[in-house]
């Protein structure tokens, strides 16, 4: 029957020419890798070449699923792959042997307690359920995906009932989503770049816990571009007053010339989750 209605779409979808592709008759014509839908060919989409396509792909695939789920912002979440919950923490400790084995221990037992309060600070955050006039949601939690302090946030929205975002990457050894990643809004990444992007295009807040180098590399990114005005200030929470005075010297920093005492105001300290949300909120001026 023909179509007359002139609002109605003119060509197929994209899924619709796929189905007709799969139903051609195989020749050798047919069978050729030249022959492959540009969308459809795997090869041809890893080509050097088609990296710029790739990005864009990267950018959009993500930006397009956090729209559709109603993400109007996040409380992204950063910090160590390898900080054990307090109870391995204990085993750990009673398994190390030599003095440098056994000092990294007792530091990790330390630092075991920030499980906890990235936690419950995911915690505080889900059952917040804030949500704007369009129905929006603000300050969803988002993880790198991974184990550590990264489990500790989803978990934490987990234990509410409300989702989380797990932005992982794709590594040479295994790195699989933690189990409290909510399945619709677990992303996997090529590029660093595009992950680290969508960390911050709606975050409206960051708590960073103590972590290693992929830590520190989105951390210092994230007061770059504050400093430098490329993002609007936001809540910068450090959690863990002692062991970044410990591995960072803020204050030599300033005395050196190297940043302005100003700098040193584009985060503040914190050691647990109620007074991260307290900061979080009087910032935005919403209840706590």
């Amino acid at each position: 029957m023909t179509d007359t209605k002139i609002n109605d779409r003119r060509f197929y979808k994209a899924q619709q020419e796929a189905d007709f592709a799969e139903q051609q008759l195989s020749t050798p014509q047919t069978q050729s890798k030249s022959y492959r839908l540009a969308f459809q060919d795997t090869e041809f989409l890893l080509r050097e070449d088609l990296r710029p396509v790739r990005f864009q792909l990267e950018l959009l695939k993500t930006e397009m699923l956090l729209d559709e789920a109603n993400i109007g912002s996040m409380l992204v979440i950063y910090g160590s792959a390898r900080i054990p919950e307090p109870e391995a923490a204990e085993a750990l400790l009673a398994e190390a042997e030599g003095e440098r084995a056994t000092i990294i221990a007792e530091r990790m037992k330390e630092k075991s307690r920030f499980y906890a309060e990235a936690r419950h600070l995911a915690q505080l955050a889900g059952k917040a359920n804030v949500t704007d006039e369009e129905g929006r949601r603000h300050f969803v939690v988002c993880s790198g995906g991974g184990p550590s302090i990264m489990e500790a946030a989803n978990r934490g929205a987990h234990d509410v009932g409300a989702e989380s975002i797990g932005l992982n990457i794709v590594l040479p050894h295994e790195q699989a989503p933690n189990l409290f990643v909510t399945p619709r809004l677990s992303f996997q990444f090529h590029y660093f770049a595009l992950r680290k992007m969508h960390f911050l295009l709606r975050a409206r807040a960051v708590a960073v816990f103590p972590g290693g180098f992929g830590t520190f590399d989105e951390f210092f990114e994230l007061l770059t571009l504050v400093q430098t005005g490329k993002i609007k200030k936001m809540p910068i929470l450090l959690f863990g007053r002692e062991f970044w005075n410990r591995v960072v010297n803020f204050e030599e920093l300033m005395l050196e010339g190297v940043i302005s005492p100003r700098d040193l105001a584009l985060f503040q300290f914190v050691e647990t989750a109620e007074e991260a949300w307290h900061a979080i909120c009087d910032f935005y001026e919403v209840s706590h």
